[in-house]
């Protein structure tokens, strides 16, 4: 137990449709403590909705115990997005940029609404580092199957509230690379790196993708591995990339 990084294991496959207030079957969390299999976190109303899940993560991330978040959307964009609209290379200035020009938390806006003719834009030809090297699409690669451009645009407006009601969490790689033991860490996940190495039994997709980072987390953690992927092998000038681009946790 001492050897653990943390003592609580969150993974969360998360949604773009409707508004933020909406509840949707496409939400899921599941949660799971050091020896115990995953439990789905489900609230009164049966399903979450963004605000809700973001308001539950504020309230469950304060009480200090260290628990690792793993989220299924991107926390940040391409550095031609960077360029092409004059940004500066600083995570946390993208993300109130962003929620300037895409206020997708306001309980009556869609990601769809806001997309014609938006200011900030960007091509779908246009793909971070990490969704190189595990050929998951780009954040801008809207309409087709797996993609998750929506749920980005709909779930950054939310981390940018959460850095501010948390500024205690670690916000993996954007706050460094090495999180410091006892702290909780939030980190974009990418279910399609475990999904398959556990049954799906009488799970959703949805609910499984959950299941398994929430699952995989806890097992790697209690074999003293987890450590290793916050330290993906990376060239100095891919590093510095990534201080802005973000990584996928869990891509090497």
């Amino acid at each position: 137990m001492l050897s653990r990084l943390f003592l609580r294991y969150l993974g969360i496959d998360y949604s773009g449709a409707a508004t933020a207030r909406t509840g949707l079957t496409g939400i899921r969390v599941y949660q799971t403590t050091p020896g115990h299999p995953p439990i789905e976190i489900r609230p009164p109303s049966g399903h979450w909705s963004r605000d809700a899940l973001a308001a539950w993560l504020a309230y469950t991330l304060a009480d200090g115990a260290p628990t690792l978040v793993g989220i299924d959307h991107g926390l940040s964009f391409p550095s031609n997005y960077f360029q092409h609209h004059g940004l500066e290379k600083n995570w946390r200035s993208f993300l109130a940029d962003f929620h300037t020009h895409w206020p997708t938390d306001q309980a009556n806006t869609t990601v769809r609404e806001l997309r014609p003719n938006n200011l900030r834009t960007g091509e779908p030809r246009w793909r971070r580092q990490p969704e190189k090297r595990c050929a998951a699409k780009s954040v801008f690669h809207f309409d087709v199957p797996g993609s998750v451009a929506t749920s980005t645009h709909a779930g950054l407006p939310w981390i940018h509230q959460l850095t501010r009601q948390l500024p205690a969490v670690h916000y993996w790689p954007f706050d460094g690379w090495a999180p410091t033991k006892g702290k909780s860490v939030l980190t974009e996940a990418y279910p399609a790196l475990c999904s398959k190495l556990y049954p799906q039994e009488c799970r959703t997709p949805d609910q499984h993708d959950a299941y398994s980072l929430a699952r995989w987390f806890e097992e790697l953690d209690q074999k003293c591995q987890l450590a290793n992927l916050f330290q993906p092998a990376l060239a100095p000038e891919e590093r510095e990339i990534a201080n802005h681009e973000g990584w996928i946790l869990g891509v090497e």
